[in-house]
């Protein structure tokens, strides 16, 4: 089948196609880096701040270098019906546990963490719209969160070399109506027959795989269809980060 002759979604994107991404940087004035990424009608707050302490148990095991983790909520007028705050449960749920770990451990494989020094950086991801992929649009944003955060504590002489070691993205990847989709939006996502996320760095290296049958089985030609298709999207990512970061970079020399 051609690209002309693929069949159309809802919102008239083909099987292959991404929904619009793009980067506002410096949204959060008082971080060290920002951006706000809006991905189809999914938007979130990045931002990158840093602690000049490690966490304990690093100290107390002598493990050298700094620390990187995040923390991952969404906001009451997120979705359709208001979501009760967290910390009005006492409690974080068990899937933002789960998906601030994964955003965490994400950026950890693309920082050497030695070279930061003895310091935390703490990464927030706050959802303002979720419309389906908040957390890989997370990791996607977070990325150049924190690569603007190192672009400003190194003309602030504060690091002495860039720790950025890969770039990484993520995306999600389903099968709906037994037709493998890339980047799934909620009506999507919500009747998926599969459902994978995708996280990887521009060495083609895979971080996290998360695939599930959520309604079928799916065979290894469809798990292969999938990640073709999410590698498809993961090439558009990095280059919209790059330029994201580029920008940032010229207005910090300004």
């Amino acid at each position: 089948m051609n690209e002309s002759e693929q069949p159309f979604r809802h919102d008239k994107r083909r099987p292959d196609q991404l929904r619009p991404v793009y980067f506002q940087n410096d949204i959060a004035p008082h971080a060290l880096g920002s951006t706000l990424i809006q991905w189809g009608n999914t938007k979130i707050i990045c931002a990158a701040s840093v602690d000049e302490s490690i966490p304990r148990w690093k100290k107390e095991q002598g493990i050298p270098g700094g620390w990187l983790t995040a923390e991952y909520s969404m906001l009451p007028y997120s979705t359709h019906q208001r979501k009760t705050r967290e910390i009005s449960r006492g409690r974080i749920e068990g899937r933002s546990q789960e998906i601030q770990r994964l955003i965490g451990r994400s950026l950890r494989t693309c920082v050497d963490l030695e070279k930061i020094g003895q310091r935390t950086v703490w990464v927030d991801c706050d959802v303002l719209q979720a419309d389906g992929g908040t957390r890989t649009a997370s990791i996607t944003g977070a990325y150049v969160a924190i690569a603007i955060a190192f672009q400003k504590m190194l003309s602030d002489k504060l690091l002495e070399e860039n720790p950025i070691i890969s770039n990484i993205a993520g995306v999600s990847v389903g099968i709906v109506d037994k037709e493998p989709l890339l980047d799934l939006c909620y009506a999507e996502d919500s009747t998926a027959e599969v459902d994978m996320n995708l996280v990887m760095n521009d060495k083609g290296q895979f971080i996290e795989l998360q695939a599930s049958g959520e309604q079928a089985t799916f065979s290894s030609e469809e798990l292969d269809a999938l990640i073709t298709l999410g590698k498809k999207g993961l090439d558009q990512l990095f280059k919209a980060q790059k330029t994201a970061i580029t920008e940032a970079a010229t207005s910090l020399e300004q």
